[in-house]
């Protein structure tokens, strides 16, 4: 299992737009859910996604990352749109 700041990281290369354009990101893993919680903040609103932790994993391996980036893209297109 990676830790929280190893997603964070990854979700802004993938998106590096994350961060430095007013959106802010956090992550934490949900024990109960077995997968990670990405908040999405922008302008007081907020928005949050679950990625499976296979998913996550697999991402920051370097084997696959189209649920997390699927995942992400959407969370971050309604935050723009609210």
């Amino acid at each position: 299992m990676y830790n929280n700041e190893e997603i964070c990281k990854k979700i802004m290369e993938i998106y590096p737009d994350i961060g430095a354009c007013g959106i802010d990101v956090q992550v934490a893993f949900d024990e109960a859910e077995r997968a990670y919680v990405v908040h999405l903040a922008k302008g007081g609103r907020r928005l949050k996604t679950f990625l499976d932790d296979g998913d996550a994993e697999r991402c920051l391996e370097g084997k696959q990352c189209v649920s997390l980036g699927i995942e992400i893209s959407q969370l971050k297109d309604n935050i723009e749109h609210m």
